[in-house]
Parts: structure tokens; sequence; C-alpha cells
């Protein structure tokens, strides 16, 4: 009988490394062991951190622009961001380094693996997914990460309380996580409209969405709270 194959799995992303400026070649050869961490063990994130702290955690941050303005404002609050894209690696380092920022750490990998395998059950205070691919054509919407498969993931990774906050302007996938979302009971819409909010004063405005706004471009946040 001949061997099956394995069955492949469906990845949010692709992986496109782009080219690597100076300042980020140097960052990665410097400071990623100071950063860094090691996707093959499970992360202890209070001796990580050397404190008890809400633990929040971004997925695909892009250049880090955002979580490095998140964690300079809450310096109270430890993040954990993951990224597949080196030159977003270094440049959230160059940009930790700069700033003296302590309380984040960074996974160079598979955002879904780190959910399953690194971090513990009900260890998360938010989980935030800003501007994620939108794989807009139809085909590739099994691609969207905001499946009912990651609503598992996320519903026993967040604590009671804690939150799952998206953004994305492409209006297709605001509906799409909306539905998802609205269909799992384990999670709460904290819209008043019972749809989108506004953005929330903790999300900081990135250039790329700047941009957007001011070619008319329209923005969706949704945020909904693990019961």
């Amino acid at each position: 009988m001949a061997q099956q194959s394995p069955i492949r799995k469906i990845r949010s992303f692709i992986l496109r490394q782009g080219r690597l400026t100076q300042g980020q070649q140097f960052a990665l050869e410097n400071y990623w062991d100071k950063y860094c961490l090691n996707p093959t063990e499970a992360l202890d994130k209070d001796k990580i951190f050397g404190r008890i702290a809400p633990l929040y955690v971004e997925i695909g941050f892009g250049n880090g622009e955002c979580l490095a303005k998140l964690a300079a404002a809450n310096p109270d609050k430890d993040y954990i961001g993951i990224e597949v894209h080196r030159p977003g690696v270094g440049h959230l380092i160059m940009q930790l380094e700069q700033q003296g920022l302590q309380n984040v750490r960074i996974y160079c990998h598979d955002a879904v693996e780190i959910l399953t395998n690194n971090l513990a059950d009900s260890s998360l205070s938010a989980v935030h997914l800003f501007f994620p691919d939108p794989w807009h054509k139809r085909k590739h919407h099994k691609r969207r990460i905001v499946q009912a498969s990651f609503l598992n993931l996320l519903a026993s990774k967040l604590q009671s309380g804690g939150y799952f906050h998206a953004g994305t302007d492409w209006e297709n996938y605001a509906e799409s996580m909306l539905e998802v979302l609205s269909a799992d009971n384990r999670f709460s819409n904290t819209s008043p409209t019972n749809n989108y909010c506004e953005r929330p004063a903790h999300r900081p405005l990135t250039k790329f969405e700047q941009r957007g706004l001011r070619l008319g471009h329209g923005v969706w946040d949704l945020v909904f709270k693990r019961n």
C-alpha cells in the first residue's frame, strides 16, 4: 500500500522575508537573544519578565510600531509579539533597544503554533490582531486566521474577562470575523451596538492606518470578551 502524504497545514501567512536594512540586520545579530524567545520552549512569563504582570499578545505585529507604543504607554503590562517576517522583528528590536523597553519579548514563528504549544491556558489578559492579511480572494478565505478553530485556541488561552481585539481595513473580513465571533457563546461583543467598536484609546494609530484614513478607507474594530 502506498504511504499517504501528511496533511498540509493551511497557514494564514506566506513567508515573504524581504530585504533587511542595516539597522534591522544589526539588531537581529546583536540583540536577538535579549528579546527573542525559543519557539521550542514553553513560556515561563514570570521568569522571562522577572515579575508577575498581565500578559498581552499581539499576533502579526508587522514593523512593531503599535506594539512598541503600547509597551511604552503601559509599563505595568508585559507583551509578547509574534511575527514570522524577520525585517519586522528586526525593526521592533531596534525600537525596543532605542527606547529601553523591557516589557516586550518576541517569537519569530507561526502564531497558531506558539499559542498552542508555548503559552499556558488561561494565561493571557488579551490577544491583539491588528490589520491581518485579509486574503481577499474567495478561494483564499480558508487562510484567514479568524476561524472557528482559532476561537478554540483563544478560549483556552484567554483568562475569564480577557479580550480579543481585532482591527481591519477590509470590510468583508470584518464581517466574517463578526459572524464567527458572534456565533461563539464563549465570547461577548463589547460593542454597544453589538457589531463594531469605535477604535479604543489603547490602540495606537499606525502610519499604515493613517494613510488609509486619508485615502478614505474604512477601519473596523472588534472587541470580544471571554465569558
